[in-house]
């Protein structure tokens, strides 16, 4: 059904150390901010919630696989939460709508794989900051999903920035930066249990872009079932570009430890 609140990336609460932190962004366009005496160990929040506002556009209503249109939001901010002699800020917080088109597929593929779906989206990201600090782009991707003994799933996304006026870009060549493509896998090693991994490319010859790696293990059990509950422990490890929009040119390495609601 349509518009029903879903779950999308998880919900999350976690305890971060960085290598650095960005405590002077700059922009090449708008110049640097006046430098903060940030901690390196922060707060981060993540919340994350999907709906879906049509479906069967494509293949009609009565196909047993329908194509679907959502509309996801996604908001991540790290809060200076020990950082008493600031009072405690928020350094970050950014926000992402988009716009995603689903279309089911179901082609066998070498090795036991299976291709579920096919897709395009368009997505803006900013945070919603004043300038000098003011990030924000646009970009229209497409996109392609797989599984594999409902074990292994694997995403390949690939995507454009939107072109803007280089008098109105607060982050010039952050595709160099964050990147142009993405492919993410997740092994789930039983019921409990999975692993991820998440790398970007910017598709150029300096190799610019990003990995991530995670491991969320369930917490408990719900009262209906023996699979557990929606709460995870969530351990998260990110090296590289753009892990925010406010140090997209500023290489950084952090490690996340926390919990997370994947599911509701």
């Amino acid at each position: 059904g349509t518009f029903s609140l879903r779950g999308y990336r998880p919900l999350s609460v976690s305890v971060v150390q960085g290598s650095r932190v960005n405590g002077q962004p700059f922009s090449p366009s708008r110049g640097a901010a006046l430098a903060q005496n940030y901690q390196h160990h922060e707060m981060r929040i993540q919340v994350s919630a999907r709906t879906k506002v049509a479906q069967g556009l494509l293949t009609g209503p009565r196909s047993s696989r329908k194509d679907s249109v959502w509309f996801g939001y996604t908001q991540q901010s790290y809060w200076q939460l020990f950082n008493s002699d600031l009072s405690r800020p928020f350094r970050n917080t950014d926000h992402e709508p988009e716009v995603v088109y689903i279309y089911p597929s179901d082609f066998t593929l070498p090795g036991g794989w299976r291709m579920r779906y096919s897709g395009a989206a368009l997505t803006h990201q900013s945070n919603g900051q004043s300038l000098p600090l003011s990030r924000s782009w646009n970009r229209a991707s497409v996109m392609a999903g797989f599984e594999k003994d409902d074990r292994l799933l694997l995403t390949a996304k690939l995507w454009k920035r939107i072109k803007e006026d280089a008098i109105k870009d607060d982050n010039p060549h952050i595709e160099n930066y964050i990147g142009r493509a993405e492919l993410a896998g997740a092994w789930n090693i039983d019921q409990k249990n999975t692993v991820g991994a998440t790398l970007r490319h910017n598709l150029r010859s300096n190799g610019n872009g990003s990995l991530r790696l995670e491991w969320l293990s369930t917490l408990g059990t719900s009262s209906n079932s023996t699979i557990g509950s929606g709460l995870r422990f969530h351990t998260q490890l990110f090296t590289g570009y753009g892990d925010s929009l406010i140090d997209f040119n500023r290489r950084r390495t952090v490690l996340n430890v926390g919990l997370s609601l994947v599911d509701f």
